[in-house]
């Protein structure tokens, strides 16, 4: 995530270089060096206007400005990790086929969820990305009804997970076979999303997020006063990270 007030954010990157086999008294071959410029422009709001009668206002014994800000708040985070799972195109596909099925969708069961835990890491392997998940960790996003399954999964395997789950319960950010799990029900239907952690990268435009607009001088002509709050953003998977992020496929719900 990244504060900033730039309307654009790049992240350049080299082409990776091909190591090459030499033979004593012949000439090798230079290859060039090409930067790519990836870029992403913050381009994207989401805003709550509120507006309250000033007789309503005072009548009230519960609606407060501030309490009214601290609501708009909560919502426009929910806006915002609405629109990052809504970014599943953009990641790498991961289906059925991964956890040695059929093409399409996978219907997350019991007797599955360890293998799509087991496959996902595998292709990180496979993308060279073991190094990075090494240094940032792995993390999926699961659907309530999954993390349910591996809340019955942890406690029917092992004894040291069995008691954690038994006694305490799976929870945000619950550590189990190398993978953090999370889960949420503002995913979109059918994409469970995963990968390696802290590459997937969002822009907020700093001096919006957070500022809380209230007019109190009778807004559009009308007695009252008004509550307003946006956050701008845009999210990015950049190319050089796109092979560890994951758009897993499961069935709808």
């Amino acid at each position: 995530m990244e504060y900033t007030n730039s309307r654009v954010l790049h992240n350049p990157y080299l082409t990776v270089p091909t190591v090459q086999t030499g033979e004593r008294g012949t000439a090798y071959t230079m290859q060039a060096i090409t930067e790519t410029n990836s870029y992403v422009t913050i381009d994207t709001f989401k805003i709550l206007p509120q507006f309250i009668d000033r007789a309503d206002l005072a009548q009230s014994t519960f609606m407060r400005q501030m309490e009214l800000a601290d609501l708009q708040g909560i919502l426009l985070n929910e806006a915002i990790e609405t629109a990052l799972y809504a970014d599943w195109s953009n990641l790498t596909s991961f289906g059925n086929d991964q956890i040695g099925g059929a093409a399409g969708t996978i219907t997350v069961s019991a007797t599955n969820i360890d293998d799509i835990i087991r496959a996902m890491k595998r292709e990180i392997r496979k993308a060279s990305g073991e190094g990075l998940m090494n240094r940032n960790g792995a993390f999926i996003v699961w659907y309530p009804t999954h993390f349910e399954i591996l809340e019955s999964y942890m406690q029917a395997n092992g004894f040291v997970t069995a008691d954690t789950a038994l006694k305490g319960g799976t929870k945000q950010g619950i550590e189990y076979m190398g993978v953090t799990h999370y889960s949420s029900n503002l995913l979109a239907t059918g994409h469970v999303v995963g990968g390696v952690k802290k590459v997937y990268h969002l822009g907020i435009l700093k001096d919006t997020y957070g500022q809380v607009m209230v007019n109190e001088k009778d807004p559009l002509n009308i007695s009252g006063i008004s509550v307003v709050s946006r956050v701008d953003f845009k999210g990015k998977v950049w190319e050089n990270v796109l092979p560890v992020l994951f758009n897993i496929h499961v069935e709808a719900w």
